[in-house]
């Protein structure tokens, strides 16, 4: 159904008195535009590549050549195809879910089991969840056996990948649970101020996941251990030290056996980091590149940018709450999409999923502020090493091993682009 027919669609049920199916019919609409958006920009970036891609970059030519511009434009060519095809079957199904009728087959089915309300909505809400994982599993096994192979990326075993499958469901089974579980169980403790401490509690489940991650939920997917290279580590250990950060540790994670991308991170909350890298980031970078990466990372830290963007969300996630316990007292979703059985979990799931056709057009100004901070990182990491030229060829290396688009359309970097392209990145670096 296009655009224009959706907006027909609103002014006749509105001509004929139908306001709940007015209602539905522009929600339709809306989400259609939003996706007709999205997928515009994916095929405008995707011929922008076309156009532009077999241009090295000025500053690129001892690690770019014409050769590799061809592999990373159809690398991305792949993958965009990919995502494409993904997206259409997405919104297919959503439309068919939400606005056919299965919406509400299913909700009567839960609603016919008899079972506690809490209960129920976990099975509404974890089935659901497993439901998307699996209808999205013959692209993940496309990109990984198909195109990440071809592109010398995937180490990954049929096995491996199955592991890591289970693995991922039963841990996102577990949690979601967990989540939906304690706010079922406030919102029958605390009717009326359900949604602040359910606020709260998400809130103290986030932090405290930023706890346990390293510890807990990362050694389930990969191993670490100490890196061997001592002037490495004390390398990087001085580094940190004159950016205020107490290191316990530098690892090495294997993530070689599932990939040859590289990258680098910190985990832990307060002033003690612990630093991981990837296998494959060590061998291919020089201590004074790998140093440079960790640097700008420190950066994100010593300005605070990850409690800046948690508070940003939380803040958001409050309104979110807010908004969800005013249209929970009343049958306005359920009478829109047409849900014979008014439930608890139906309610929260249409609200969830008109909240998130709400937050659209904050995208752009989330992905502003992101890039914003990654400039800021980058600003920090020269201040504190002194080595604006580690960083871009850092920079360069990482874009060239990982295949990444040197040549992103404007429109689609400023709505998805966390990080500035790669090519704006170094040129500012390298500005005098």
């Amino acid at each position: 159904m296009k655009v224009t027919a959706c907006l027909e669609r609103c002014r006749q049920d509105n001509r004929n008195g139908h306001l709940m199916d007015t209602n539905a019919t522009l929600i339709l609409c809306i989400y259609l535009a939003i996706q007709s958006v999205e997928l515009l920009l994916t095929h405008i970036n995707l011929k922008h590549l076309a156009v532009h891609g077999n241009r090295v970059p000025t500053g690129f030519e001892k690690y770019v050549d014409k050769e590799l511009l061809t592999r990373v434009n159809s690398y991305t060519l792949e993958n965009g195809r990919v995502r494409l095809a993904a997206a259409v079957l997405d919104v297919t199904v959503t439309i068919v879910f939400l606005f056919g009728g299965p919406l509400n087959w299913y909700n009567n089915f839960i609603h016919a089991q008899g079972w506690p309300l809490t209960v129920s909505a976990i099975v509404f809400f974890v089935l659901l969840s497993i439901a998307g994982t699996l209808l999205h599993i013959p692209f993940d096994i496309y990109t990984t056996f198909h195109v990440e192979r071809k592109y010398e990326f995937n180490r990954k075993s049929p096995g491996l990948w199955i592991a890591d499958l289970v693995k991922g469901l039963v841990l996102s089974t577990i949690l979601y649970s967990i989540l939906v579980a304690v706010i079922f169980k406030l919102l029958a403790a605390v009717p009326g101020y359900w949604w602040l401490a359910g606020w709260l509690f998400l809130f103290s489940f986030s932090v405290f996941l930023l706890y346990i991650s390293p510890s807990v939920l990362e050694p389930l997917f990969n191993k670490f251990t100490p890196i061997t290279e001592p002037a490495l580590e004390s390398l990087i250990r001085q580094t940190m030290t004159r950016a205020g950060l107490a290191v316990s540790r530098v690892f090495s994670m294997d993530a070689s056996k599932r990939s040859t991308h590289t990258n680098a991170y910190f985990t832990g909350i307060g002033r003690v980091k612990r630093i991981v890298l990837f296998d494959t980031l060590i061998k291919n970078h020089s201590p004074e590149e790998i140093t440079a990466i960790l640097a700008h990372e420190a950066g994100h830290w010593r300005k605070k940018h990850l409690l800046k963007t948690l508070l940003l969300t939380q803040s958001l996630l409050f309104v979110g709450f807010v908004i969800a316990d005013q249209l929970i007292k009343n049958e306005l979703v359920i009478q829109i999409f047409h849900i014979e059985q008014s439930t608890l979990y139906t309610k929260l799931f249409l609200i969830g999923f008109l909240g998130s056709l709400a937050v659209f057009p904050l995208k752009p100004l989330g992905s502003r502020l992101s890039r914003r901070h990654e400039h800021e990182a980058d600003d920090f990491a020269v201040e504190l090493t002194g080595d604006r030229e580690s960083l871009a060829t850092a920079l360069i290396k990482l874009g060239r091993d990982n295949l990444a688009n040197l040549h992103p359309h404007p429109w689609y970097a400023a709505v998805y682009y966390s990080h500035p392209p790669i090519v704006e990145r170094v040129t500012r670096l390298r500005r005098p």
